[in-house]
């Protein structure tokens, strides 16, 4: 009952953050703008971690099958990719080092934040 109760809290904030794609004339999804919302309301404390993280986990252990129909899009347009497909690997490649870069160095930065401000308060 406790993972249906956090299912129903995800789910009824993603169903804002569709909302707020249709009410909102910005080329953003509602996908986004929910997981914005879930992330400000648990930044803020509106919303205790504890009310979804069981879900989370499941869900986040779930997650690959959400992939399968896209590999299936994905091996029907075979013959198609097959044309572009070097440019596509080339730029999938850079693009992925690029995230990598930049999601490392976020996390250094904040890192970096996190042990200057433990010093300035001892």
């Amino acid at each position: 009952m406790k993972r249906l109760v956090q299912f129903v809290v995800i789910l009824g904030i993603s169903f804002v953050g569709e909302v707020l794609d249709r009410l909102i004339p910005l080329p953003i999804p509602g996908s986004i703008y929910g997981m914005v919302l879930l992330f400000l309301l648990l930044a803020a404390r509106v919303l205790p971690l504890g009310s979804v993280r069981e879900t989370a986990h499941l869900l986040i252990k779930w997650m690959p099958l959400m992939f399968i129909p896209a590999l299936v899009g994905v091996m029907d347009a075979w013959g198609e990719l097959m044309k572009i497909l070097v440019p596509v690997l080339i730029a999938s490649s850079i693009v992925t080092f690029l995230v990598m870069g930049a999601t490392g160095w976020t996390a250094q930065w904040m890192l970096g934040r996190k042990r200057r401000g433990e010093r300035n308060r001892d």
